[in-house]
């Protein structure tokens, strides 16, 4: 989330007829880019102008899509007509949401865990795994909270550190409660 992303269109030939990108999200209908080389013209239908040609249509297919969000998630489709064929090829975007990471101690001196608004959920770990409980919340926009509360069995640890496992990274913590 947040990134530019480019997405190639397959493409065996210099010469380029026609050029055509199908977009459709999950949020919102359908759009699409279309470039026709006979007349040097493109046109854009139902696109946000975060969506647009990484150069021009005639250099290159490519697609680029700036500050990626959850609502450009969906299927990406590029159709290309040369001299030496029609060409195609399909993404399926999924965007990532890195967790907001926040440890601290609870009224009953537990240490609490909270990987927050993450995409897919975060998975979180113990380093000294002792009894803990873990709860899921969902939100609207397709994100995650997952929250770990670690009670406190043995007083003579002071320090207890929380680990968060996702595909945008990995990321630990300490807290003394």
């Amino acid at each position: 989330v947040g990134d530019s992303s480019v997405l190639s269109c397959p493409n065996n030939s210099n010469i380029i007829t026609m050029l055509t990108w199908k977009i459709s999200p999950k949020v919102g209908g359908p759009c699409s880019l279309g470039y026709r080389a006979d007349t040097n013209t493109t046109d854009r239908t139902n696109c946000s102008d975060s969506m647009n040609w990484k150069f021009r249509p005639d250099l290159s297919p490519d697609l680029e899509i700036q500050q990626v969000g959850i609502a450009q998630e969906g299927n990406y489709t590029c159709e290309v007509v040369t001299p030496d064929g029609n060409f195609h090829g399909t993404y399926h975007l999924t965007v990532l949401v890195p967790p907001r990471l926040s440890l601290y101690c609870d009224e009953h001196g537990n240490a609490v865990c909270e990987a927050a608004a993450g995409k897919p959920p975060a998975q979180l770990s113990w380093l000294l795994q002792s009894n803990s409980s873990l709860e899921e919340k969902s939100h609207d926009n397709g994100t995650v909270t997952v929250l770990s509360r670690l009670t406190a069995c043995n007083t003579s640890v002071t320090d207890t550190t929380c680990t968060v496992f996702h595909p945008a990274g990995n990321w630990s913590e300490s807290i003394a409660c």
